[in-house]
């Protein structure tokens, strides 16, 4: 007779049926209506100011106050724009016109400045880099309107104040865009191609030119819509710079007809069909050069 005992089976593995346990599937399910259910929520709260300048930019002065905000009365839109652009012998379409200026020059310019440093500070080693750049980080982390102030004096002192320049000179500083330049740089030029120009025989300006400026294209464009939105919404900056209407930016110019409004009445309407107005340019630069400003925020956030 044997002694001999047969081995253990060996346990089966469970073989996959495709499916997901039923607890993961629902709290799956729970976690996507919770995520949507905020998503509605914030875009409802951003898109709720917008749909009414909309709604109210269609009305007449008697409707805006007759009817419920977010009804719609009779259609005067055209009416209210003929009177936007005539009123005070067009000064709006001026007000348009200096803040086009103040914005496409002076962020065309401080984004080429903003990438060039940000080119330099990566690419180039030079005695206390690291230090000058924690510098610009501390730029960052000071708010604009602190500056102001200081700004004004020294306009004031160079005669620039109720000026252009005043506007335009300290919107070509951006820290926060040297920084985006430096992170753009270190993900999108490679050294070994810079170096291959350099033994080709190009200079450092033809380097940067022909090479890598192309390269950092997404991510100049991405600086230059940060700088354009900044720069169109600079109003502080050109409420301390200036007292001539005639030099104002479209904000600076609805702000002051809306101090207006309780003199005149008339105002009201110009106020909000203007304020639709220069949201426009902002929305017309973002969806023109939507393809670029994404790669470039995935860039970013890829590196």
């Amino acid at each position: 007779m044997s002694t001999q005992t047969a081995a253990p089976e060996a346990p089966t593995a469970p073989v996959p049926t495709g499916r997901a346990p039923r607890r993961d599937r629902r709290g799956g399910l729970t976690s996507r209506i919770a995520v949507n259910a905020v998503l509605a929520v914030v875009a409802v709260y951003t898109l709720m100011p917008l749909t009414w300048l909309l709604i109210a930019s269609t009305k007449s002065y008697r409707d805006l106050f007759a009817t419920n905000p977010f009804s719609l009365g009779d259609f005067a839109f055209l009416a209210n724009l003929n009177a936007l652009l005539e009123y005070n012998d067009g000064v709006f379409v001026r007000w348009l016109l200096n803040s086009l200026l103040y914005t496409v020059v002076a962020s065309g310019l401080s984004t080429l400045i903003s990438v060039a440093c940000g080119y330099a500070f990566d690419k180039y080693a030079f005695r206390g880099r690291e230090k000058w750049f924690g510098v610009v980080l501390v730029g960052v982390l000071i708010p604009s309107t602190v500056v102001q102030l200081p700004l004004y004096l020294m306009a004031s002192e160079l005669g620039l104040v109720n000026t252009y320049w005043a506007v335009l000179i300290p919107g070509l500083v951006n820290p926060f865009g040297v920084y985006l330049a430096r992170v753009f740089s270190e993900g999108y030029v490679p050294g070994e191609v810079l170096e291959a120009a350099r033994v080709d025989g190009a200079g450092e300006v033809r380097t940067f030119a022909k090479v890598a400026l192309p390269m950092l294209a997404p991510g100049f464009v991405t600086i230059f819509l940060f700088t354009f939105t900044a720069s169109w919404n600079n109003f502080y900056g050109a409420l301390m710079m200036l007292n001539d209407d005639q030099l104002y930016p479209v904000n600076l110019g609805l702000y002051m007809w809306n101090q207006n409004v309780y003199q005149q009445p008339e105002l009201y309407p110009l106020v909000i069909i203007g304020s639709l107005v220069a949201v426009v340019p902002l929305i017309v630069a973002f969806l023109c050069l939507q393809r670029f400003w994404r790669s470039g925020l995935t860039a970013g956030a890829v590196k």
